[in-house]
């Protein structure tokens, strides 16, 4: 069965780790990719790799807190594919440092990409949706911003905030017959995390019940059934994909 056959899938921060899993779930499915990503090099060249077997992928330099490149993006969806059936806020940043060291650029830059970046994606695709009568958005936040990590307090308050987000664009837009819903993924293998000092990565692995890392891949097959009508009943809701970390 594939779940998203004809339907189409914007996916920031698309490029490499979860949001290019994320664009090969989907395409896997049926759907109709605009891969979008703030470095349109890497945009190209993952969308020239996905797109094989007949895929259809479109790659879209977009930086997320320009407001005229997300809507240039939206707009590049509806035009390559007719709708915005499905919109995936994932692109995001680290600028990790303790509270006392870390200065207004780093934390101002995480709040722009996560957060404003989470809130422009979520306007323009919401009102595309609005007229079509049907849409799903997803919002990629973190285990971070539930429970607070050490040297992220930018991080965690940006995740935290787009957990807020969600729920009340649920409400807003739910009788539009468009769904909001959030994912909070934990430790997850990707290059930014296998970039940690192996001490650190240990440490974290530790905290982690099911003792390992998640694949890139099993965040992704849970932004497709957000993304599909197996969640027709679902918004408002976030989905913790931690290994039952921090549970």
């Amino acid at each position: 069965m594939r779940l998203l056959e004809g339907r189409s899938v914007v996916v920031t921060g698309g490029a490499r780790g979860i949001g290019r899993a994320i664009a090969e779930a989907c395409l896997e499915h049926g759907g109709r990719v605009v891969l979008a990503d703030v470095d349109a090099d890497a945009a190209e060249k993952t969308a020239a790799e996905l797109a094989r077997d007949g895929a259809e992928v479109l790659p879209v330099g977009c930086d997320v807190t320009a407001e005229t490149d997300v809507e240039n993006m939206v707009a590049r969806c509806a035009e390559a594919y007719g709708s915005v059936d499905v919109l995936v806020n994932n692109a995001g940043i680290t600028r990790d440092a303790t509270l006392r060291t870390m200065d207004s650029d780093q934390f101002r830059q995480v709040m722009d990409v996560h957060l404003y970046g989470t809130w422009l994606g979520t306007k323009y695709a919401s009102l595309r949706m609005r007229d079509q009568g049907h849409g799903s958005i997803i919002n990629i936040s973190s285990i971070s911003g539930k429970v607070g990590l050490p040297g992220q307090t930018n991080y965690s308050a940006a995740k935290a905030g787009i957990v807020g987000m969600t729920k009340a664009a649920a409400k807003e837009l739910a009788h539009l017959g468009v769904r909001v819903n959030a994912v909070q993924p934990g430790l997850v293998r990707t290059a930014m995390t296998e970039a940690l000092r192996p001490e650190i990565w240990q440490e974290k692995l530790a905290g982690v019940p099911m003792g390992r890392a998640a694949e890139p891949a099993e965040v992704g097959s849970v932004v497709l059934f957000l993304a599909s009508d197996l969640s027709s009943y679902m918004t408002g809701t976030v989905l913790e994909v931690t290994g039952g970390r921090h549970m």
